[in-house]
């Protein structure tokens, strides 16, 4: 059976060098019918755990580590017993929200992960965080960008961790040689396509960031 791609949007607070703030976050499973993965366990493990429905969870996956993004995973893990994976460069983040527990495995640039025969490509696109990255599905057309791509441009770089030339290096390097009818899957809002995103990038980029 092909793998396939459900969507569930969950709903908690952003906190980050002193501020909070209500988001609503996507997260998304892809697997079959008898196993999936998770990208992005944010705030509401019960409601992931029931999207699952039963099938065996291989990883829970990070795209970044700021609190929205992770908060559930602990939970998440206990229950399903699914290790949780982050890249290292984002350690000092996962640590300011959960400082007891640490994630089970390391992602890496270039690094595949396979789940119901699809392969799922770690991208490491820093700039929204240190160690946050996107996951190339090619056989789905799509990429799971997290905060580093939105519809109407790339994540926000106002605040600790972040800065903006480096996003837009990640973007023109990783994702901007992707094939334009890629679907951008994000963390927060609607989906795109990299081409339709492609013009107003171009732009940033040809201003010198």
């Amino acid at each position: 059976m092909t793998a396939r791609i459900d969507h569930l949007v969950t709903s908690g607070t952003f906190a980050l060098d002193g501020g909070e703030w209500d988001v609503d976050n996507n997260v998304w499973i892809v697997g079959d019918d008898t196993e999936a993965v998770v990208i992005d366990a944010a705030h509401d493990a019960a409601a992931i755990e029931a999207a699952l429905g039963g099938r065996t969870l291989r990883a829970i996956i990070c795209t970044h580590a700021h609190n929205d993004h992770i908060d559930a995973a602990p939970a998440l893990a206990d229950v399903t017993g699914a290790p949780i994976l982050l890249h290292p460069d984002d350690l000092p983040l996962w640590e300011q929200t959960h400082p007891d527990r640490a994630p089970d495995g390391e992602l890496a640039d270039g690094q595949e992960l396979e789940v119901a025969g699809t392969r799922l490509t770690v991208l490491h696109t820093p700039g929204h965080a240190p160690g946050a990255v996107c996951l190339h599905a090619p056989e789905l057309s799509t990429v799971f960008t997290g905060d580093t791509l939105f519809q109407g441009g790339p994540g926000a770089t106002g605040r600790s961790f972040s800065h903006f030339p480096t996003i837009i290096d990640s973007i023109r390097d990783r994702l901007l040689t992707l094939p334009p009818e890629t679907a951008v899957r994000t963390g927060h809002g609607d989906s795109t396509r990299i081409g339709a995103e492609a013009p107003q990038l171009q732009d940033w980029i040809n201003r010198g960031h």
